[in-house]
């Protein structure tokens, strides 16, 4: 009996050190797959907060079960694609205070679909392919950026969900239509943006066919107007010429025959 109860004793014993042994190896794990000058929590998920890091590219070694990322007040610069595919538990994505200038087609390529809010405000963003957003279910942040109102734009905010409410934050820095420069971008909407290249187009033709008609009948004009010059010098000419007057000869046998 005292043997066994020396058995379960150590047998106890071994087991909480082997659990321990087993936490530590986790959360050793944990810490160390956390980026580069990024602090990783658990709370609801893992949290991977890089803000005012002074990062200047998204780190590409993100946890895959990372569920909040912060990455705003850094110098990135751009978003390349797919640098978010393996993070498909993600959804929360903050890239506010950066200096991003454009976002690519493919940039929230497997997490536009998990993401619930995208924070780009504040950067230095002026256009987006028009495919960026494509099935982006999460609510964007995307004001204060020096946007140039186009077509591109408008096709991108239609597509978004809570289109309205984003469309509203937007202040076109630049604008296909020069007027609606400083303007929130609803009140430039009010106009079709893309509609404005075929129109342009369309004047274009019109004044180059107006310019070739025009050149068209100047020349005929002129052509018509240098044919009556040449026609009058040449009468002109014609009536300078002395009359044939008849020879004596004639007279006189004209005279004889009567």
């Amino acid at each position: 009996m005292h043997l066994v109860d020396l058995w379960l004793t150590r047998s106890l014993s071994m087991c909480l050190l082997l659990q321990s042994f087993v936490l530590m190896i986790l959360c050793f794990h944990s810490a160390s797959m956390c980026p580069k000058g990024c602090l990783c929590s658990h709370s609801g998920g893992l949290n991977v907060s890089c803000s005012n890091a002074n990062l200047k590219e998204i780190p590409r070694d993100l946890p895959p079960e990372t569920v909040l990322l912060y990455l705003d007040s850094n110098q990135i610069t751009s978003i390349p694609n797919e640098i978010f595919k393996d993070l498909h538990q993600l959804k929360v994505l903050n890239l506010s205070k950066n200096i991003i200038e454009f976002i690519d087609e493919h940039s929230f390529k497997g997490v536009a679909e998990t993401l619930q809010m995208l924070d780009l405000s504040d950067n230095r963003i002026k256009s987006v392919h028009k495919n960026a957003f494509n099935n982006l279910k999460a609510r964007a942040r995307i004001a204060n950026n020096p946007w140039h109102c186009d077509c591109t734009l408008q096709q991108v905010l239609r597509s978004m969900a809570s289109n309205h409410e984003t469309a509203n934050s937007i202040i076109c820095k630049t604008s296909e239509i020069d007027e609606h420069a400083g303007r929130p971008f609803l009140n430039a909407a009010d106009a079709d943006l893309c509609n404005l290249p075929k129109k342009t187009t369309d004047y274009a033709m019109l004044v180059t066919m107006f310019g070739w008609f025009t050149m068209v009948i100047s020349y005929v004009v002129y052509y018509v107007r240098q044919n009556q010059e040449d026609a009058r010098r040449h009468l002109e000419y014609l009536k300078s010429l002395p009359s044939r007057q008849k020879k004596p000869e004639e007279a006189d046998d004209i005279s004889t025959v009567v």
